[in-house]
C-alpha cells in the first residue's frame, strides 16, 4: 500500500512537471541520476510522501472560486537532517491561482525535520500572466519550506512558503515577513504518509 501510494505521488508529479514542460524548459526533466544512489537507503531515516490535489478554503484571489493546488513529493530525511527527494506544487487548470493560469514550484528536497513533518530545498517557480497576458516568468534557485500533516482527504495537510521573495503578494497569509506564505491546503484527493 506504501509503496504504491510513493509510486502515485512520483507519477503526479511527473504527470504535472510533463504537461508544462517543452524541450529545454526549467521544468523538463533532469539528467537522470543513477540507479545505487537513487535506491540507496538512508541509515534511520523517515520517509514523507504525498501525492494528490488540495483546496484551500477560501476564495484567496477574488474571482469567486476556492482556490487549490495539485502537488506531489517524496522526501528521505537522515538522522543527520539531510534528504533526498523532490517537491511540485501546481495550480494549473481547474486549480486557477491570483489570476495565474500557470504557478508551479518545483525542485530538489535537501533538508527535512527529523519527525518528517517538514522539509525544505530549492526551487524553480514558473508563473504565467504574472507580468502582463501570456508573458511566463521563470525564478530559480528560490528556498522554499514545505510542512505537512499526514493522512487522507480532509485530513491531511500541506502549507507552502517560498522564502525571500514575493512577500506581500496576493495570497501571502503572513505579509511583512519577507516571504511569501501560502495559507494551509487540506488534501481533497490523495494521500500524505510519513514512515
Amino acid at each position: 500500500m506504501q509503496r504504491s501510494l510513493h509510486y502515485t505521488a512520483v507519477v503526479a508529479a511527473a504527470l504535472g512537471l510533463a504537461a508544462c514542460a517543452a524541450p529545454g524548459d526549467a521544468f523538463a526533466p533532469p539528467a537522470a541520476i543513477s540507479s545505487d544512489r537513487a535506491a540507496a537507503p538512508l541509515a534511520h531515516a523517515i520517509q514523507v510522501t504525498g501525492g494528490g490535489t488540495t483546496t484551500f478554503g477560501a476564495d484567496l484571489d477574488g474571482d469567486g472560486d476556492i482556490d487549490g493546488s495539485h502537488f506531489g513529493f517524496t522526501a528521505v530525511i537522515a538522522a543527520d537532517g539531510s534528504a533526498q527527494g523532490h517537491f511540485t506544487c501546481l495550480m494549473a487548470g481547474n486549480a486557477n491561482f491570483l489570476g495565474l493560469h500557470l504557478m508551479a514550484v518545483q525542485g530538489p528536497v535537501t533538508s527535512g525535520a527529523l519527525d518528517g513533518r517538514s522539509f525544505r530545498g530549492t526551487a524553480t517557480v514558473k508563473v504565467l500572466n504574472a507580468f502582463g497576458p501570456g508573458v511566463q516568468s521563470i525564478f530559480r534557485n528560490i528556498p522554499f519550506l514545505v510542512t505537512v500533516t499526514p493522512g487522507g482527504p480532509g485530513v491531511a495537510t500541506l502549507q507552502l512558503t517560498v522564502l525571500g521573495v514575493f512577500d506581500g503578494v496576493a495570497g501571502d497569509v503572513a505579509p511583512g515577513n519577507g516571504n511569501y506564505d501560502l495559507a494551509r491546503e487540506t488534501l481533497t484527493t490523495g494521500q500524505i504518509t510519513i514512515h
